[in-house]
C-alpha cells in the first residue's frame, strides 16, 4: 500500500482552500490516501521573517487577482473574505481534536471551515463560528468549546507546526508525496503526473 500524501495548509490560505477541493479526489484515482495537516502560517512567517502575501508590496495586489483567476480556472466558488487573512488556531485545534475521535468528521469539518470562510465570508477566527461548524459536522458543541482551551489540544497544534517546519513547509498548500514536495495549487498537474508515473 503506498504511503499517504501529506497535505499541509492554513485554513486562512485561499490556495490551500482550492487544493482542499481537489486533492482527495485526485489522490483516490491513484489509490492514495491524504493526511490533512493544518498548521499556522504565522509560525512559518515568524521562522522566515516574512509576512502574509496580501501585505507584500506589488505581490499583494497580484496575488488577489491570481487567487480569483485560479478559482475560476478550477471552477471553484471563491470570494475574498473580509478580513483576510485571519488567525486560524481555533479551527486548527478543533480539527486535531475531531481527528482524534473521527477522521471522517474532521475532514467534513475542514471542508466546512474552508467553505465558510472563502464562500460564505464567515469569520473563522471566532471560537463561536468554529464550534458551530464542528457541531454541524456532528461534534458535541460544549466539548469542542472546552477542547479549544485544552493544553493537550494546543500542544498537538504546536507539534503540527513543528512537524511542518521540519518537513520544509514554507507556505500553503504544501503537498508531500513520498518525500517529493509540491508548493501551491498550481502544482496540481505536476502532482497528477507524479502520481501517474511514480516520478519524473
Amino acid at each position: 500500500m503506498p504511503e499517504p500524501i501529506d497535505f499541509h495548509f492554513d485554513f486562512s490560505s485561499p490556495y490551500g482552500y482550492l487544493m482542499s477541493e481537489r486533492i482527495d479526489a485526485l489522490a483516490a484515482r491513484f489509490d492514495r490516501k491524504v493526511r490533512w495537516k493544518p498548521m499556522l502560517l504565522g509560525v512559518v512567517y515568524k521562522q522566515l521573517d516574512s509576512q502574509p502575501l496580501p501585505s507584500i508590496p506589488m505581490k499583494g495586489p497580484y496575488s488577489l487577482h491570481d487567487i480569483r483567476r485560479s478559482a475560476r480556472h478550477l471552477g471553484i466558488a471563491l470570494t475574498i473574505p473580509t478580513p483576510f487573512p485571519v488567525a486560524t488556531q481555533h479551527a486548527a485545534r478543533a480539527y486535531y481534536w475531531l481527528h482524534g475521535q473521527d477522521c471522517a468528521m474532521a475532514r467534513a469539518f475542514a471542508h466546512a471551515v474552508f467553505r465558510a470562510y472563502f464562500v460564505d465570508g464567515r469569520d473563522i477566527s471566532s471560537k463561536d463560528v468554529v464550534v458551530a461548524l464542528a457541531a454541524a459536522a456532528g461534534a458535541d458543541a460544549d466539548a469542542c468549546a472546552r477542547a479549544l482551551d485544552d493544553d493537550a489540544v494546543k500542544q498537538r497544534l504546536k507539534d503540527a507546526c513543528g512537524e511542518a517546519l521540519a518537513a520544509g513547509v514554507f507556505g500553503s498548500p504544501y503537498v508531500v508525496i513520498d518525500g517529493e514536495p509540491f508548493w501551491g495549487v498550481d502544482r496540481l498537474a505536476q502532482i497528477e503526473r507524479w502520481l501517474a508515473e511514480g516520478g519524473f
